[in-house]
Order: C-alpha cells, then sequence, then structure tokens
C-alpha cells in the first residue's frame, strides 16, 4: 500500500497559511523519478511575514510567554514534541525514505534521534534556569558582577536534503530551548518531513509564531532570510559554496552566522587491524546515507602492507551490499537524492578515470535498476593528491584509497584537504591512535570506528567546513547572547571628580 504524502502550506503563526504567491514545487521520488506531490515555494513575501510572526512571538507579553519563560515551561513542549515524534515514527520514517532515497532502517533511526535530541534539549532548558545568573569575582570589593544568558532573538535556520528532520532538529531544538524563536528553511529537495513537525507543532499548542517552516528555494526563500534585518542569527548546514553566500549576507549586518558545511575527511587504516572489522567501518563511514554525508570519511587511507588484501576484501563487501527502493527490506543502500546529485556523481566518477584514477567496483548505475537515481558503492583507487575526487566533495557512494607507510605519512595524507569536519583512525595501538587524534585538523575524530554522533556531543569542523559547534551544551550556547551585569555597592562617593560642593 502506497504511503499517502501529505498536502501542506507554509506554516506560519502557527497555521497553514499559503504562499503570497501561491507556488509550489514538485516532490520527487528518487526511487522511481515520479512526481509524488507538491511542496509551497515561498517568497520574500512570505519570509517577510515569518519574519514577523516570529518577532512577535518573541516579545509577546513582554517575552514572558517564550524568551524569558522559565526552561522549564520550554521543556514541556520539547517533550510533547518528542512524544508526538515517537507516535509517529513510523510513518514518518517511510516519508523520510520516500522524500530522500534513504533506507527506511535509517530514516527510523533517525526519527529515534529527533525524538531524542528534542528530549535532551528539554532536559537542558530545564537545567538553565539554575544556571541563568552567574557570579563573576572581580577584584575590587566596591563592585559586585554576575553574568545573564538571554536567548538571542529570532533565528533563521536553513537545513539540508540529506537527514531532513534530524538536521532541522538539530537546530530547532536547541534554538527553542534557548528562547528564541525560528524560521525554518528546509531545503526544497526534501521538505516532507519538516513540515510535518509543523503540524506536530500545531498538533502540541506550541505558541503561535515560535516556530515558522518555510519551504522553497534557496534563492527565493533561504536568501531573503539570510539577509533580513530582523533576523537575529542565522545558523546553515549544506554546502561551503551556498555558506560563504550565507556569510556574505549576513555580514552586511554584522549578524551572528554558524555554519556546518562540507568534508573531505580521512580514515586512517593501520596493519594492526581486523580487516574484516576494518572493512565495514571503512564501507559504513562512506555508504551510510547513500554516501551523501558531510563528514563522510570518503578518503581511505591505508597501510601499503595490507592495501592488496584489505581492497580486496572491500570489494567483497561491496558486493553484498543490498541496493534497492529505500522501502525494501534490507536495503542498505538507496538513490541520492535527486537528477542533480546523480549527474554530478557520475561526473565526479567520469573525471577520476579521465585523470588516471581506476575504479576497483561500482563506478555505474546497478544493472537490476532501470529507474531511480542509484549508484553502485565505488572505490577509486590508483589516486594522486592532485586529482579532483582526492580534493573535492562528491556526496555520493564514493571511496578515493591512497597507501601510507609511515605514520608521518598517513597524517600528512589525512590533514591534505581545504576541509576539517571528521577523521577516523582504525588500530589496535591506542597510543598510535591518540597520536593521530591530536594531529588530526579536524573538529570530530573517531578512534576505530566512523559516524557515530550523540546529541550529548559537539558537532562542527574547522577550515572550509565552517565554525561553531552543534549539539550538546556547545549547541545551545550558540544561541545565547552574554550580557555582563556590574554593581557598584559602596556607599561611598566614586570620588574622580572633584565635588562642586566642596570648592
Amino acid at each position: 500500500m502506497a504511503t499517502p504524502i501529505p498536502s501542506r502550506q507554509l506554516f506560519i503563526d502557527g497555521q497553514w497559511r499559503e504562499p503570497v504567491k501561491k507556488s509550489r514545487l514538485p516532490i520527487i521520488n528518487p526511487a522511481t523519478e515520479e512526481t509524488i506531490g507538491f511542496i509551497p515555494a515561498a517568497t520574500a513575501e512570505d519570509v517577510n511575514i515569518a519574519v514577523e510572526a516570529a518577532r512577535k512571538a518573541y516579545l509577546r507579553n513582554g517575552g514572558k510567554d517564550w524568551a524569558s519563560a522559565t526552561g522549564a515551561h520550554r521543556a514541556k513542549y520539547l517533550r510533547a514534541i518528542a512524544a508526538k515524534i515517537t507516535e509517529r515514527k513510523s510513518e514518518l520514517a517511510k516519508l523520510e525514505a520516500i522524500d530522500c532515497g534513504k533506507p527506511l532502517d535509517e530514516a527510523a533511526w533517525d526519527m529515534d534521534d529527533v525524538a531524542g535530541c528534542f528530549e535532551y534539549y528539554a532536559d537542558i532548558a530545564e537545567a538553565m534556569d539554575s544556571k541563568k545568573k552567574t557570579h563573576v569575582s572581580v577584584p575590587m570589593e566596591t563592585f559586585k558582577c554576575h553574568v545573564l544568558k538571554e536567548p538571542i532573538g529570532v533565528v533563521g535556520l536553513i537545513t539540508p536534503w540529506n537527514y531532513p528532520l534530524l538536521m532541522a532538529t538539530w537546530k530547532v531544538a536547541p534554538a527553542l530551548a534557548a528562547g528564541c524563536t525560528a524560521i525554518l528553511k528546509p531545503s526544497e529537495l526534501a521538505s516532507i518531513t519538516c513540515l510535518e513537525l509543523g503540524e506536530v507543532c500545531r498538533e502540541v499548542g506550541l505558541p503561535p509564531g515560535v516556530l515558522n517552516i518555510l519551504t522553497g528555494l534557496g534563492p527565493e526563500a533561504g536568501a531573503p532570510l539570510a539577509s533580513h534585518p530582523h533576523v537575529d542569527k542565522i545558523a546553515f548546514t549544506g554546502s561551503s559554496a551556498t555558506g560563504s553566500k550565507i556569510m556574505t549576507a549576513a555580514a552586511q549586518l554584522v549578524k551572528p552566522v554558524t555554519l556546518e558545511l562540507g568534508g573531505k575527511s580521512p580514515i586512517v587504516v593501520f596493519e594492526d587491524v581486523d580487516l574484516d572489522k576494518a572493512a565495514e567501518w571503512t564501507l559504513f563511514g562512506c555508504f551510510w546515507t547513500n554516501g551523501q554525508i558531510c563528514s563522510a570519511t570518503s578518503r581511505l587511507i591505508v597501510h601499503e602492507s595490507i592495501a592488496v588484501p584489505f581492497l580486496d576484501k572491500l570489494v567483497k563487501w561491496c558486493e553484498n551490499i543490498k541496493i534497492s527502493d529505500p522501502l525494501e527490506e534490507g536495503c542498505r543502500l538507496g538513490p541520492v537524492v535527486s537528477s542533480g546529485q546523480y549527474e554530478k556523481v557520475m561526473k565526479f566518477i567520469s573525471t577520476a578515470k579521465e585523470e588516471g584514477a581506476t575504479i576497483l567496483t561500482g563506478g555505474t548505475r546497478p544493472q537490476h535498476s532501470k529507474k531511480g537515481y542509484f549508484v553502485e558503492p565505488t572505490i577509486v583507487t590508483d589516486v594522486k593528491t592532485s586529482m579532483q575526487i582526492w580534493r573535492e566533495e562528491v556526496f555520493g557512494p564514493v571511496l578515493c584509497v591512497k597507501t601510507f607507510s609511515t605514520e608521518e605519512e598517513a597524517i600528512e595524507l589525512a590533514n591534505d584537504t581545504k576541509y576539517g569536519l571528521g577523521s577516523a583512525v582504525l588500530s589496535q595501538d591506542s597510543e598510535r591512535c591518540e597520536r593521530l587524534t591530536e594531529a588530526f585538523q579536524a573538529g570530530i575524530v573517531w578512534v576505530n570506528c566512523s559516524q557515530p554522533c550523540f546529541a550529548q556531543a559537539p558537532w562542527g569542523g574547522r577550515k572550509r567546513s565552517g565554525f561553531g559547534r552543534e549539539l550538546g551544551e556547545w549547541g545551545l550556547e550558540i544561541y545565547l547572547n552574554i550580557k555582563q551585569v556590574t554593581q557598584y555597592v559602596s556607599s561611598d562617593p566614586w570620588g574622580w571628580y572633584q565635588s562642586p560642593s566642596k570648592l
């Protein structure tokens, strides 16, 4: 039985609202290439309405309704959202899989993480009540000083298509926990579950305007949001090119931004590993989410002494990966998200061959799939560091390989990238792992694994992978302002100027 696709409008001020220009965009199922529904296409006019709604919600009743309410008050709504997501887990997972192409088992895992993230930030919101005012020790007894943490205001949240609802939650949950009001702009390539978040918010009675959801194209909806004078902060996850544009727009108003951008992360495999365990982590680190993950460890750096048997293992493991419609039981690799992404991935593969690399396995459409944007899991060898496949983010199921002989060479190869999001080392030597952990120029290091992520731990990168941290307590801090309050407590006059009464 086909899963029905809900027909939604824009979610503004707690209500479903038709776009001003009444435009809609098609939803394409990447597994079948069929149009299965439509989403509303917001424009600058809708952005203005949504920002105004968020601003009113932030200031309503002097802020007491949301911004300056207790963390415990806001936590009740976050927990209610988590409960509703859990209640609708099966339906939401199917919608996610149909919309973006990820295997259903992955999408179901994502829904668990969505609910867990809202629960986690509910706990953090409650804990804020005892931390809102922090004493600061100063060296003069005539003064007392403390710091207040306050919500930054109205925030614009622009999110990608690879984890549609989960990436939205990484921003929405901490922003709301902090007391901000928000406008969420998900990717036009996968927006279904983000619109359903609007229905969840309506059902749990989230105050109108606290969260507004605008679907639509980047230039027509995302750009006006990033440059809007009444949006106090932008948080963005996506490509480095778009991140640069958002940063430029925000700079005109000296608006703070946090950016979680692209990556070309390394996974270094030493000669002392268990080949099968290492093979699975290597493939999971690159082919999870159909290879469309910013932190993908897509550059394999393997010790030369085990390169031949290890690559043989990888090929055998690849041949065992089930490639199918995401809703099929046991699917472990679905289609990439769109025809444009399919063409981009295939162009990377053809360029690698033209530049002299070898396609060890994959590199084509699976023989059994006549439709859908499917790409076989691909391993590229004979790679030089000057090649595009080594230097640029593919965002598809493509792993490139180089060998090394010394630890120093492995570190040099690992850091040979303009990005700095993730990194991984596989070895049974704990001291060696510690040395590489310190040497990696990345925001995240995985030891004897790749890609695990927890709401409690910070997530973010360095270099062109962006700045700022999401998740954990760090993910809340980016939505807070710090206010210093200093009070003069002496009964004596300050005495810097001579008093006129004493002349």
